[in-house]
């Protein structure tokens, strides 16, 4: 049985989601499967500086965040930056030699680095998957060990190629999503009626982005066509906040506020549009089924990046001045020439992602890698 070890680190819950999508698709194609959240399962201290760190710095001081972000984006930065894996190489090397994968697959950015040292260092030799997480590619992915990524759009490939990665090691096969998010999702395109209400969805990721309430507030009182479905995630103070100020409107049966839910698919099939912040998961989800978003928070750094490119290709409209909000919903409610243009341009680029694809290249890699070279050298 072939076995696959797929390397994740908790920093948002994006990274994690694809990770267990990833597990949830390689076995049900026969594969033996072992996950590692390589911060989390072997270092406390690394765990606390990088993942809870991160969490502190995107939701109390996103701006501080975008300038690391930034800084991080070269080449002369992240050889300092893999410098701090010393800490945790030794195990996860062990773990990896005790599982003897015939795949690594990645989900993480600095998973790329800790095992480019080990590759380089020949004391590794399976193939190695990166899966690209955001739309732009930050230099953190970038190695001459990685032997195919994986992406979420043409212009991701893009972002690699011009940091001189091999265009024939690209793949825009989609981030990888839930199956409930895959499959013969319809487009979304919308016919309005005089009696059809516009379900809107608002999200702020797991952690729940205490910009929803800002979301609320320019919504909830706008008018009696839309009703607000609203996911705090796990953050709950939030919840409990919306609870309390919005108790009429509740009652009223024009806003449902939930916690951290499961059933996000079957929520993004009912709603007409989707209020969210520009994760690389939720849009990738929202672009598997074809609903529409607008975007009116991003932390700087790759959701930023994320949101314009959205915004580009026709996919999401950005919102600078949260005051301008219920305009550009009404906007899209009341011309659905400009709805249904979105619907396609989605559809135009989650036709090409295929879970399938990523297994079937994962087959490709290890047929290519026995015949180049038979045995592990470790």
């Amino acid at each position: 049985m072939k076995k696959v070890l797929i390397l994740t680190a908790s920093t948002g819950e994006g990274h994690n989601q694809a990770a267990r999508s990833l597990e949830e698709k390689y076995e049900e194609k026969g594969y033996l499967t072992y996950k590692l959240d390589f911060f989390k399962d072997t270092s406390k201290v690394m765990n606390r500086l990088v993942a809870d760190g991160y969490r502190v710095l995107a939701q109390k001081f996103p701006g501080f965040y975008g300038v690391l972000y930034r800084a991080g984006d070269r080449k002369s930065f992240n050889r300092l930056t893999r410098a701090g894996y010393m800490v945790i190489k030794r195990q996860v090397y062990r773990r990896i030699e005790e599982i003897n994968p015939d795949v690594i697959i990645a989900t993480h950015p600095f998973a790329v680095g800790l095992i480019d040292q080990l590759k380089v260092k020949n004391r590794i030799d399976c193939s190695f998957i990166s899966v690209v997480t955001d739309f732009k590619a930050h230099y953190a992915y970038v190695s001459p060990t990685v032997d195919a990524y994986i992406t979420g759009s043409e212009y991701t490939k893009k972002t690699l190629v011009d940091r001189n990665i091999p265009e024939n090691k690209i793949y825009p096969y989609g981030i990888p999503v839930k199956k409930a998010f895959q499959g013969d999702t319809k487009p979304k395109y919308f016919k309005p009626e005089a009696s059809e209400k516009f379900y809107v969805l608002v999200m702020g990721g797991s952690m729940g982005s205490k910009d929803i309430a800002k979301v609320v507030e320019q919504l909830v009182m706008e008018s009696e066509d839309y009703y607000l479905e609203v996911v705090c995630g796990r953050n709950q103070s939030l919840y409990n906040s919306l609870l309390r100020k919005y108790s009429d409107a509740v009652e009223k049966n024009r806003l449902t506020i939930h916690g951290f839910v499961k059933n996000i698919p079957e929520m993004m099939d009912i709603a007409n549009i989707i209020i969210t912040k520009p994760g690389g998961l939720t849009t990738t989800e929202a672009l598997s089924k074809k609903l529409p978003m607008i975007i009116p928070f991003a932390i700087p750094g790759q959701e930023k990046e994320n949101a314009d490119f959205l915004a580009k290709v026709g996919a999401a409209i950005c919102v600078d001045d949260i005051g301008t909000l219920p305009e550009k919903l009404e906007y899209l409610r009341k011309n659905p020439r400009v709805y249904n243009e979105m619907v396609s341009n989605m559809k135009k680029i989650s036709d090409q992602y295929s879970m399938g694809k990523i297994i079937d290249l994962s087959e490709e890699l290890i047929d290519r890698h026995n015949i180049l070279q038979p045995s592990l050298m470790l």
